[in-house]
């Protein structure tokens, strides 16, 4: 009974109660940019659903005034006036108590509310740029997840799906934006207000408000929206490429989901101060400067490609997120998984050239890392406080989710898949979804039991290994659950199996839901001649399993590598497998080295770029494992590499394509980490070139990241010259992708004194916080172990400055690299006291990380015929 409430039911509460709904808020904020703070009221139009005295809604980090709170039941004119208003920080909820049971329908909640524009990147936070050499503020939204109500009290949960009609009250030399257009500006002296059109029904954390000075450029798609790319002052030429992209984009969406992109403008700005890549608020997308600028003369090729590919991820969730919405956290992967997938669609249509899908399964590479933990989870996850959230925003939710809904378009086919997405969209337009409706939805417009196949992929962790034996004519099929670790797990699939025989002509395709299964190969036997025989499963890695091959059936495919006979995608595939069979100690680390050695005509890009990340990984563990053998490893390695890197040369032939300059970037980069010496010394001839004249062709975008990590390998502590040159561009240059490259580099030296000089200029002002990660990223292979003392000497101060995503990657980035039991228990035991809420699950994912590398290292010490294999491929050549 509404009566007998308490305050105290509602804490610890992963949900809000449902006994009253929003409809509408009424939105008023007031930023003061120069005292980094914020006024603002709302009018919350609700509807009381069941008998309460209380409201309960969300609110954090704000200052609301007891006095400044009132409900008015429509139609009484009396306002009500609470007799507590309690704020509870550790639920981030707001409960306010009235005398009396609240009519039931609708009603008006009032709330006059301060709060502060914090530095944390989440919220209602500043961002920093410069005008004209003055450094200035501007304030900026991020909401997702669960930061909405850092800026206003809400019902914060994405299901409480509500219209907004924003008001701001800003400087009146400001440009100030929000989801919607503008309708009408007032201005008065010093400040305007700007009022904006209503929303169409959506979740809070899809609001978006931005105050400060800006450029643009502009045009309209054909069927009249006006999208505008937004950057600092000066920058607005940098934003031409992402709005041709985006122009492209909502036309090819409106067309897949067969639904018009639903608000009239679309605007895109780039915020210098981004905690994540993009967020896709309806309407107002926020981008990091290197995920939406391109700049045709210091902008890399892997640089245009992000921007396409995040452009296309945000712009689809306004289809997919936005529209249609998840019903709650635990359906996130629907969201982003998707989202992923249909930016490569995107990106495969505008740019075929790019072979996208081929790249593609670097993401799935990604997710199956992830998902080989015995501490991964389920696509599909439970939430149970909001400290959890931003923990699954990972490889699983958005890589792992991407891959298996490739696996089912695959499986079901293009046409049927499209079909069927539409008919969701239309169902759900402007409401809630969970990944139920998705599989009821494709299950009825391919008549095939999507929900069947589907659970066992988003409803238990992990994923399968498939082992393939040829007896007596026949393929014998096992499936058991794939770990890192080597442990067998419990899980079982419905694994969509494809396979092909000798040629891609004739190929199988059938479910396998048992534990083991033989199948005749009659009739896909094409082989003229034995040595041309071999057996491919995961036909172009459409789906997310391993395969594991006997002895005989893997060496026939390695012939297939060298005599060309695999497509790329499969090329890949088998490394990929070979690799992580490899780390659980399912295989020999010398078949995995004579495998490398077949891909030496290799003529695609991204698997001849998996291939170097995985000679680079083996290099990393041998150098614990088998110091001794390191040198002769190396040796291979450049002598396998040295050719490719020749013929690409540094610099681009006219006419070449976007792959070749990829490439060129990943070789030479790779060649210089090894120590070759003449990549060493032209890079730094090139460089010195190009620290006097920085508009030389000597150095151009694609290079020179390579060339500042071959500087660095001539960096020691009696000699920083090479670290202070780099150190001189940072500070230059205004471009953020250039910073990125610098910032990449300075702790790939080998000397660990600079390493750890080169981390504490992270935390130096000069160094934006969600760049931090890049410095982390490029630690030499042999200063793990430097970057983990610098953790723990400077956690407190990490703690306290970083938050969300950017404080799990300090963890993983740093921790995960170890490869001794010693380093693990010392990270658990580093972590017993030190861990919380938020970063709980990497901390484990990460140690578990260092168990297996040092379980690798002990089975790589174990290879008694390594030695001498490293020795005859090192004298190979």
């Amino acid at each position: 009974m509404a009566a007998e409430q308490t305050a105290e039911q509602f804490k610890g509460q992963a949900r809000l109660p449902g006994f009253a709904t929003p409809r509408r808020y009424d939105l008023r904020l007031t930023p003061d940019l120069a005292a980094c703070s914020f006024a603002g009221e709302v009018a919350v139009g609700l509807e009381v659903t069941a008998p309460t005295r209380f409201l309960v809604l969300n609110a954090a980090e704000l200052d609301v005034a007891p006095g400044g709170v009132s409900f008015t039941p429509q139609g009484s004119g009396q306002a009500l006036q609470p007799v507590e208003v309690t704020n509870v920080p550790e639920d981030e909820i707001l409960i306010i108590c009235f005398n009396e049971v609240l009519p039931l329908g609708e009603g008006t909640l009032n709330i006059a509310f301060k709060g502060t524009l914090n530095d944390k990147m989440h919220g209602f936070y500043r961002s920093v740029y410069e005008l004209n050499g003055e450094k200035k503020n501007m304030a900026v939204t991020q909401f997702e997840s669960a930061d909405a109500r850092r800026c206003f009290p809400c019902w914060d949960e994405p299901a409480f799906k509500a219209i907004f009609k924003i008001t701001l009250e800003v400087p009146s030399e400001t440009v100030a934006l929000s989801n919607m257009p503008v309708i009408e500006e007032k201005v008065n002296g010093s400040t305007k207000t700007v009022y904006f059109q209503e929303t169409p029904i959506m979740s809070t954390y899809l609001v978006a408000v931005i105050v400060g000075i800006f450029d643009y450029v502009e045009d309209f798609t054909t069927d009249g929206t006006r999208v505008r790319v937004y950057t600092q002052v000066g920058k607005s030429a940098q934003g031409k490429f992402a709005l041709e992209v985006a122009l492209k984009t909502l036309v090819l969406f409106k067309e897949y989901f067969a639904v018009p992109y639903p608000l009239p403008k679309m605007d895109m700005i780039a915020i210098p101060d981004f905690a994540a890549g993009a967020m896709e608020n309806y309407g107002l997308v926020t981008y990091r400067e290197t995920a939406l600028l391109f700049d045709e003369k210091h902008s890399a090729a892997a640089n245009k490609q992000r921007v396409a590919v995040v452009v296309a991820h945000e712009l689809a969730h306004q289809w997919f997120g936005n529209l249609v919405t998840m019903e709650w956290w635990t359906h996130l992967w629907l969201n982003e998984g998707f989202a992923t997938w249909v930016s490569y669609l995107a990106a495969d249509q505008f740019f075929p050239e790019w072979n996208v899908w081929t790249q593609f399964l670097e993401e799935s590479t990604t997710g199956f890392q992830l998902d080989a933990l015995a501490g991964s989870h389920p696509i599909e996850v439970d939430i149970n406080h909001v400290d959890e959230i931003d923990e699954i925003f990972d490889a699983i939710s958005y890589r792992k989710g991407a891959s298996v809904i490739r696996m089912l378009q695959s499986y079901l086919g293009a046409e049927v898949f499209q079909k069927s997405l539409a008919a969701y969209i239309k169902k759900f337009a402007y409401s809630n979804a969970k990944t139920e409706d998705l599989w009821a939805a494709l299950e009825e417009g391919s008549g095939e039991p999507v929900r069947t196949l589907m659970h066992s992929w988003t409803k238990q962790q992990g994923y399968p290994v498939v082992s393939v034996k040829l007896k007596d004519g026949k393929l014998h099929l096992e499936q058991t659950q794939f770990l890192s670790s080597g442990s067998t797990g419990v899980g079982q699939w419905v694994v969509p199996i494809t396979l092909c025989c000798c040629s891609y002509s004739r190929q199988e395709k059938f479910l396998f839901n048992g534990k083991e299964e033989d199948f005749g190969l009659c009739g896909l036997m094409e082989c003229k001649k034995k040595d041309d025989f071999w057996i491919k499963l995961n036909v172009n890695q459409t789906s997310f399993y391993r395969v594991s091959y006997d002895e005989e059936l893997a060496s026939r495919l390695r012939y297939a590598i060298e005599t060309n006979k695999l497509s790329a995608a499969d090329r890949y595939g088998v490394l990929d497998d070979a690799y992580a069979l490899c780390m659980a100690g399912k295989q020999k680390l010398v078949s995995l080295l004579h495998l490398i050695a077949a891909y030496k005509d290799e003529t695609e890009y991204t698997v001849l770029a998996h291939v170097i990340t995985t000679s680079l990984n083996i290099a990393e563990m041998m150098a614990v494992a088998a110091p001794e053998e390191l040198g002769k490893l190396k040796k291979f390695l450049i002598d396998f590499l040295e050719p490719f890197a020749q013929k690409l040369g540094w610099d681009a032939k006219s006419g070449e394509g976007h792959l070749n300059a990829l490439l060129r970037g990943t070789l030479l980069t790779a060649l210089a980490e090894l120590g070759h010496e003449a990549t060493i010394n032209e890079a730094v001839r090139r460089f010195n070139v190009y620290l006097e004249d920085r508009e030389t062709p000597l150095l151009p975008p694609d290079v020179r990241k390579s060339a500042y990590v071959a500087l660095m390998q001539t960096v020691n502590k009696s000699d920083k010259t090479g670290y202070e040159s780099l150190l001189r561009i940072y500070r230059e240059t205004d471009l953020s992708q250039e910073k990125v490259r610098v910032l990449g580099s300075l702790a790939s030296c080998p000397d660990p004194v600079v390493v750890r000089e080169a981390l504490d200029f992270i935390l130096s002002h000069e160094v934006r916080n969600q760049d931090a990660i890049f410095l982390l990223r490029g630690v030499s292979s042999g200063a793990h172990e430097v970057a983990w003392q610098w953790l723990k000497d400077n956690w407190d101060y990490i703690l306290g400055a970083y938050s969300g995503t950017l404080l799990t990657y300090f963890v993983n980035i740093t921790v995960s690299p170890l490869a001794t039991d010693e380093k693990g228990d010392e990270a658990e035991e580093f972590f017993k006291s030190r861990t919380k809420a938020s970063i709980a699950r990497t901390v484990k994912q990460s140690i578990e990380r260092v168990r297996i590398n040092a379980q690798w290292v002990k089975s790589i010490k174990a290879e008694a015929d390594l030695a001498n294999v490293v020795k005859a491929l090192a004298h190979k050549n």
